[in-house]
């Protein structure tokens, strides 16, 4: 078998679990297809979500239900005000063993765990949030002198409500970035609102079945990462990163004015992940410039500060983005 009949098997058997999942997942969730793919490709490409969206819209049940498709061993913290680091990750306790023998114990947090539920997690202060810094970013955590490896795959999907909100803390910057996307889960239309209340409001309950294996999503995210990006695709993910710094060669007018900073490296990372993850949704073994554009807005949008300027004029980041994506040229010789 040649590589090419190779990749087209492995793309083949990809949209076939990914469609599975889709299948398993939508007899529980209405509608929200963007917002399910979004997800998924935060999974894949080994990194985490951020879910904003106000209360009552099914942000904590779709996390459950991906918990329950994945078989995965799944945890949920409720973020409050009074939540403490250690409530997140654990502590060391003095156990007191057999023959009154006394050791130092470390107890592990509900942040060991495949799927980690961060709810409401602006409702905790910075302090609390920075707790998941380690976690998010190296797959450990360091208590004292010891690390603690977590076992892949690890994600922390984590819901928020909109800032203006009562009651809410800004994420740290340090901590934002760390989200592969942020996503923004939209109110949902007539006939949607319709099939959740049938769902909710009688008898009906649907149990949903495991779908995937732990092997087979660190297969699946293996071959995400083997999706060649040609260099003109990845050009030009360096060149939108690029345009949302003020100084930037390409930035725009908007940028220059309402911007205060743009996004990091990790950025471009999450577009041309993503962009490879769409292309193998679509069936293809190869990711184009229009697959970045198609990430560049959940990608970018909790990357790009906005100035006070910007802010007081209510500039939305997603403006910021498109007008990038308007203005620059698809490909530069």
């Amino acid at each position: 078998m040649t590589e090419a009949e190779q990749a087209r098997e492995e793309v083949a058997a990809f949209q076939k679990r990914i469609g599975a999942l889709r299948e398993e997942i939508g007899r529980v969730i209405v509608g929200n297809r963007e917002v399910i793919d979004g997800v998924l490709s935060c999974m894949l490409g080994s990194s985490h979500a951020l879910l904003e969206g106000v209360p009552g819209l099914g942000k904590t049940m779709l996390v459950r239900t991906l918990a329950g498709v994945l078989g995965l061993e799944f945890s949920r913290i409720q973020f409050t005000p009074d939540l403490m680091p250690a409530d997140i990750i654990g502590t060391v306790v003095l156990d007191e063993g057999a023959g009154g023998a006394r050791s130092l114990e470390f107890r592990r947090g509900p942040i060991f765990a495949n799927i980690v539920l961060a709810d409401e997690v602006n409702r905790a202060t910075p302090k609390t949030q920075s707790a998941l810094l380690e976690a998010m970013q190296e797959h450990r955590v360091t208590v004292g002198r010891t690390t603690h490896v977590i076992e892949e795959p690890y994600f922390v999907l984590a819901t928020q409500n909109p800032l203006e909100m009562e009651g809410t803390y800004p994420l740290p910057e340090a901590q934002l970035d760390r989200f592969f996307y942020k996503l923004e889960v939209p109110f949902p239309t007539r006939d949607e609102l319709h099939a959740i209340i049938d769902r909710t409001t009688t008898s009906q309950h649907t149990e949903v079945k495991r779908v995937l294996t732990r092997d087979e999503i660190l297969q699946m995210q293996a071959l995400v990462r083997r999706v060649p990006v040609a260099r003109h695709v990845q050009d030009y993910a360096i060149r939108v990163l690029q345009a949302t710094h003020p100084g930037g060669e390409e930035a725009p007018e908007l940028v220059k004015r309402f911007v205060r900073t743009g996004a990091s490296p990790r950025g471009a990372q999450a577009m041309l992940l993503g962009a490879k993850v769409r292309a193998l949704f679509d069936g293809r073994f190869a990711a184009s410039i229009d697959d970045v554009k198609a990430t560049a807005l959940a990608a970018l949008r909790h990357r790009v500060l906005l100035s006070f300027e910007g802010e007081a004029e209510g500039v939305a980041s997603d403006r910021v983005i498109n007008e990038i994506l308007k203005k620059l040229p698809g490909s530069k010789e």
